[in-house]
């Protein structure tokens, strides 16, 4: 992995992952135009992030078993015809349908992680996946400052056109750029998919780092949700540009959690996620305090992301690190059970703003990340499992 390919890696994963989220901050101009509540909104959240879970685990084993470079250019070009789909969805059913159809498509970041983790000398390994991990985490936060200026200038419909297109020339560029790879075993698909739930069987602390992503991923997903319905409500009532530039903040985060990577390699990467839960979990009080201050809303994203950032790289990681042979099956599994935590992080971010406004989303946030902190703690041992043999 050079640096220059590592790099395409990062902004191809930033480009696909940041799909998922050009609806959020336009939920509130959504459910505006299509005559829906704010919490029926947030169920394109919801619907994008399940169809992405289905997707990981039905689309992304199959790197495991197939040649990559095809399997990329399928699945980036059903997804600028999804995203097309979008653009000129009629309904709010017609909307979920083909979201949920983007969701399914958008899954070239999670081949690219395990292929990076392939092509990776083990001495860098933790560097590269986690500058591309950081990648995918920047996607998902510009992409949201970027529909908010479309979505002010052109419409919302206008960013699934924008997005349509940039797919097309990632695909060009990762064809061009992609070097030749060596066949795969062939394997039939049912096993395939039937041996991603065998290894996860297989090894506990393949299992306790699932439980501890799934509930710090619904945090983050339902932060983020919460944080529209916010910034749209009084006394900030900002609009749609201004919702999106909040986002820049949590890229501070994401690129001061670039190295973290670097921490499994030096066998530290069970105590530093254990400190990274307990950054986000301070951070959410910060936030939920500080209701009413911008300036504390733009220190607690900055420190949430850079947290959350930091334990998913560093789950990631140790994950790649279990067997070499099931890398894209073990990084379906993790992305798998991250976004149906943050499918639910986000069906019950609308319900709460509904009920309890922002003290509850924040309560609900802190709840989760206190159980990963437990499963945390209870399975140091198991995690330290996956850590290199000596420290680097």
């Amino acid at each position: 992995m050079s640096k220059g390919l590592t790099i395409l890696f990062a902004v191809a994963g930033g480009f696909a992952v940041g799909n998922l989220y050009w609806t959020q901050p336009l939920l509130a101009r959504i459910a505006e135009t299509l005559g829906v509540t704010p919490a029926a909104a947030g169920f394109l959240v919801t619907v994008t992030q399940l169809g992405y879970a289905a997707g990981v685990l039905l689309v992304v084993p199959l790197g495991d078993a197939v040649d990559r470079r095809q399997l990329i250019a399928a699945i980036l070009t059903c997804s600028a015809l999804a995203l097309a789909a979008c653009a000129v969805a009629p309904t709010f059913p017609v909307l979920l349908a083909t979201l949920a159809a983007v969701g399914l498509t958008t899954v070239t970041g999670q081949i690219l992680v395990p292929l990076a983790g392939d092509l990776a000398r083990e001495d860098q390994r933790g560097a590269v996946v986690g500058t591309v991990a950081s990648g995918m985490l920047t996607g998902i936060l510009a992409s949201r400052t970027i529909s908010g200026l479309v979505a002010d200038a052109f419409g919302w419909r206008a960013i699934y056109v924008m997005a349509a297109s940039a797919t097309m020339v990632v695909l060009v560029l990762l064809l061009r750029a992609l070097p030749a790879l060596p066949p795969r075993a062939q394997v039939p698909y049912s096993r395939l998919l039937g041996s991603v739930f065998t290894t996860v069987r297989a090894h506990r602390a393949v299992q306790a780092t699932l439980v501890i992503g799934a509930a710090v991923f619904a945090a983050f997903s339902l932060f983020w949700t919460g944080l529209t319905f916010l910034l749209s409500a009084p006394p900030f009532s900002y609009s749609l540009s201004n919702i999106g530039f909040v986002g820049l903040a949590g890229l501070a985060g994401a690129l001061a959690a670039r190295r973290a990577g670097r921490l499994h390699d030096r066998g530290l990467s069970v105590p530093a996620t254990g400190g990274a839960l307990a950054l986000a979990l301070a951070s959410l009080a910060m936030a939920g305090f500080g209701e009413g201050s911008i300036i504390a809303i733009l220190v607690a994203v900055v420190i949430f992301d850079a947290a959350i950032q930091s334990v998913n790289v560093l789950n990631q990681t140790r994950l790649l690190a279990v067997d070499p042979a099931a890398r894209s099956r073990l990084n379906a599994a993790f992305v798998t059970s991250n976004f149906m935590g943050g499918g639910f992080g986000s069906t019950v971010a609308g319900i709460l703003w509904q009920h309890g406004r922002w003290t509850s989303v924040m309560l609900c946030g802190g709840i989760l990340l206190v159980f990963a902190m437990l499963v945390w703690m209870s399975q140091r041992g198991a995690l330290a499992t996956q850590l290199p043999t000596s420290p680097r």
